[in-house]
């Protein structure tokens, strides 16, 4: 009935409705844009499993579609005067380099479909462990402010700095050597890193999301664009149709899940992600382990 809305794509060597890459990828990113993630860790499942694309072009097509995404997200929080810039400097130095790591990585160890979906369920299941354990011990309040956070230092040895009436010091060092390992990870898997780095952020060095979320969207859009640079050079470049559909769809859903971040029911959101997480996971692992 349908039919005339199938489209091929060329690079991907799969064929689908042309309206649903889009509309995926819309729902995907309004839930996570709360968190301040882009949604990429859950489209590259939907691509391997659901559409069928294995190839190493499938993570350049992951990275493209937070170049086309998450501007309007990031230019959401600027406009509420959420975008911090020190964090966004400090994770964007450790995940560049790891990028370009994670490429090569890609086209050989983690060549195998295999082996790559061994990785993607670990990813996941980090990803979902720490969101299980918010839902049972859930982190203290961390208010969120009208005001822009005030710096106090910014140094090669610390980042302190105000918000919401709370002092917050990072470890500089420490934060770009996390980004670093993050950045390698994301560099093959195709997220840029902000999925897996924002948990940590919550999580160990207890900042809120209010103020974290538009800087790792940011950070994973710059290592982004160098992840489909360096897929591209290396001739395993995305599937550009496919990545601008997806894109579209995720900039429309970023920037109003940035819109909506304050006033969502975070545990709901938790909740949904929690068990969707979980069951990829388990089910790339289990697939891994049974071969």
């Amino acid at each position: 009935m349908f039919d005339f809305l199938l489209v091929e794509f060329p690079v991907a060597k799969i064929k689908t409705y042309i309206f649903l890459p889009p509309l995926f990828s819309l729902i995907l990113s309004f839930f996570c844009a709360t968190g301040g993630v882009s949604g990429a860790f859950l489209l590259l499942p939907f691509q391997l499993s659901v559409l069928g694309f294995t190839s190493p072009s499938v993570s350049a097509t992951n990275h493209l579609y937070n170049v086309v995404a998450i501007p309007s997200g990031v230019y959401r929080y600027w406009r509420e005067k959420r975008f911090y810039f020190p964090l966004t400097l400090l994770i964007t130095l450790g995940t560049f380099p790891g990028v370009v790591i994670g490429y090569f990585l890609r086209i050989s160890l983690f060549q195998n479909v295999k082996n790559f979906k061994l990785l993607v369920g670990m990813v996941l299941l980090f990803i979902g462990a720490k969101l299980f354990y918010d839902l049972l011990f859930p982190p203290r309040d961390l208010s969120f402010s009208p005001e822009a956070p005030t710096t106090h230092t910014f140094n090669f040895r610390n980042l302190i700095f105000e918000y919401g009436g709370r002092i917050y010091s990072l470890s500089t060092p420490l934060l770009i050597i996390i980004s670093f390992v993050i950045g390698i990870v994301g560099g093959i898997y195709g997220i840029g890193g902000g999925a897996v780095i924002a948990p940590i952020l919550l999580a160990f060095f207890h900042l809120p999301p209010y103020i974290f979320a538009g800087a790792t969207l940011f950070a994973t859009f710059l290592t982004s664009i160098l992840g489909v640079i360096i897929y591209t050079l290396g001739g395993n470049g995305p599937d550009f149709l496919l990545g601008f559909l997806f894109g579209l769809g995720g900039a429309v859903g970023l920037y109003f899940g940035a819109r909506f971040q304050k006033k969502f029911p975070q545990k709901l959101i938790r909740l949904i992600l929690t068990v969707i997480l979980l069951y990829i996971s388990f089910q790339y692992i289990y697939q891994y382990l049974k071969a």
